[in-house]
């Protein structure tokens, strides 16, 4: 019952219109009556009020203007155009149970089921970005005119929006289609594929579904960058998040915490994983899909950014006997990619490979890899400790987190197995100091890691569209162009066109600081050296930064200058 239909019947009380007894049997009344043919209540007992104490609508109205200073409005001689119901969104209509009737550039009239309730006035005036003029009406002639000036035309939006959707030679989970399914969910399953599917068809590695207070986000990352979709009806956001939720295979009913599952995509013959992480929100739960290609494994080594001089170091150092080879740096920066496309270069039927991980992301053929579950006691260094046993050669640790999972790595590497992981930290040599940090003697240090790789990930610019120019004083100041030398460098940029969606980009490649322990720098961890007289050191010998890596592929046209500086830091 809303503040103004209780005023209705305070008001009633007064006047001896109603009695408790009267009040008392209409909500009896009401409550007997089947839920199918009732499904407003609050409704019914209104209309059962004035039916018992014989007054009418117009009446009850005129009463409430007057003790309310507010006009009423008789909607059985307004005719609402299409111009005027366009005002509001049909969900703020719906949940306010509030009809539009005129504006003006600083205010508009709105017709209230309940004007007593200042939170929907205050909210609306803030969606509208004007005054409110409130009028009322009788809420059942409100909810009456809402439903004929909204709901066509919802249906036919949704119908406008299903309407082309496209989700053929997609198989999901067991294979089933739209087709296969009941005709009241072929729409949203037709949706979610078509989603999918236009994630695939652009590149994306992530499909973000994001639930906001009036509306339901789409979002695509594509190239490191989030890019909007078309946004569907913010009311089927339940269905869409349930069919995910079902396709990953995750519990529907629980809503309170993270859940994490996988969708399998067949696309014609090519076959992609979907990571699925669902987080409950103040509106919903947002749902991320992490799209993993697994033709991005096979990515050789220049496809990744390698320059041949850094691609014949790092072919060097993943082809030790032993010893520990980190890769570094933060979330979403390819370290993933980079150390299965290590492991796709170094596997032979000869070698043993087996890989723990949280989660495993990829599957590769001819690689033994162990998921962790924590809650069965398999965690990092249980795994690891249970993989020294199969006699590997190589050993890849998703991430060493911990000083006991560490020490179990170092352990490995010192006893003639080659160990791959990742960190995370800033640069290189800062690697040195985290596995301190964490505990482990600098003589363990010393004598086991043999390399750190840093890396971020930059825009490449689109093959199909680049053109040179010539770059401006400032930036070959940056890049370290004398004027002498200017006269022969030409960098790239992309213009645009339809294959990069008019961005001037496609595609990501990595830039790389590579950080290799000779005897000079494994003295110098042994005597827990600090970090900056390390990377002197490095760099004496020979090191680049990542934003000099960066720099020699603006000056290949590989990547423009922005998008170096926007990843590295001067201090590298």
């Amino acid at each position: 019952m809303n503040e103004t239909d209780e005023f209705i019947i305070d008001a009633f009380r007064q006047q001896g219109l109603a009695t408790d007894e009267l009040i008392n049997e209409i909500v009896s009344e009401v409550d007997s009556l089947p839920e199918s043919e009732t499904p407003d209540k609050d409704l019914a007992f209104m209309d059962l009020l004035l039916d018992k104490t014989g007054m009418a609508k117009d009446e009850v109205l005129r009463f409430l203007s007057g003790e309310l200073n507010m006009d009423s409005i008789d909607l059985e001689q307004v005719s609402f155009s299409e111009d005027i119901v366009s005002i509001l969104q049909p969900e703020w209509a719906k949940q306010y149970e509030v009809i539009p009737l005129s504006q003006n550039e600083v205010e508009v009239e709105l017709i209230f089921a309940n004007p007593l309730d200042p939170e929907a006035i205050d909210t609306l005036s803030q969606l509208l970005g004007k005054s409110i003029n409130p009028k009322l009406s009788y809420r059942g002639d409100i909810l009456s005119v809402i439903e004929q000036a909204y709901g066509n035309a919802e249906e036919t939006k949704l119908n406008d929006f299903f309407e082309g959707l496209d989700q053929d030679s997609i198989e999901i989970g067991d294979g089933l289609k739209a087709e296969d399914v009941s005709e009241e969910d072929a729409p949203i399953i037709k949706y979610v594929h078509s989603v999918i599917k236009d994630a695939l068809e652009k590149r994306a590695s992530d499909i973000h579904m994001e639930p906001l207070e009036n509306k339901f986000r789409v979002r695509f990352r594509i190239d490191g960058k989030l890019q909007e979709q078309s946004d569907p009806p913010k009311r089927l956001q339940p269905s869409i998040l349930s069919r995910t939720k079902l396709m990953a295979n995750v519990s529907l009913a629980e809503k309170r915490v993270p859940l994490d599952g996988r969708i399998n995509v067949k696309v014609g013959e090519k076959v992609i994983d979907l990571r699925v992480s669902t987080l409950p929100t103040v509106h919903g739960e947002s749902i991320v899909m992490r799209i993993l290609d697994k033709e991005s494994l096979s990515l050789g080594l220049p496809q990744l950014g390698f320059f041949s001089d850094d691609q014949e170091t790092f072919e060097q150092v993943i082809s030790m006997p032993d010893g520990i080879f980190l890769v570094t740096g933060p979330t979403g920066s390819g370290k993933s990619t980079t150390l299965y496309s290590a492991l796709n270069a170094i596997n032979k039927p000869d070698r043993k490979i087996i890989t723990v991980e949280d989660p495993v992301e990829y599957e590769v053929a001819g690689i033994n890899q162990v998921q962790v579950r924590a809650d069965v006691g398999m965690t990092f260094s249980a795994a690891l400790r249970a993989m020294l046993r199969q006699a590997p050669n190589i050993v890849m640790v998703g991430e060493i987190r911990d000083l006991e999972t560490a020490e179990i790595a170092i352990n490995a590497s010192l006893t003639g197995h080659m160990v791959f992981s990742t960190l995370h930290t800033n640069d290189a040599p800062s690697s040195v100091s985290r596995l301190v940090d964490m505990g482990v003697k600098p003589f363990l240090v010393s004598a086991s890691l043999r390399a750190a790789l840093a890396q971020r990930l930059v825009r490449s610019i689109c093959q199909n569209c680049k053109e040179p120019y010539s770059p401006n004083e400032s930036e070959m100041s940056i890049l370290g162009i004398s004027d002498e030398q200017s006269a022969n460098v030409s960098c790239m940029i992309g213009t645009g066109c339809s294959k990069c969606g008019d961005k001037g980009f496609r595609g990501r490649k990595g830039v790389f600081e590579i950080f290799v322990v000779n005897a000079e720098i494994e003295e110098m961890i042994y005597h827990n050296v600090s970090i900056v007289e390390l990377r002197r050191k490095a760099r004496e010998m020979g090191m680049r930064s990542m934003r000099e890596d960066g720099f020699r592929k603006v000056l290949a046209g590989v990547t423009t200058l922005d998008e170096v500086l926007m990843v590295t830091t001067e201090e590298e």
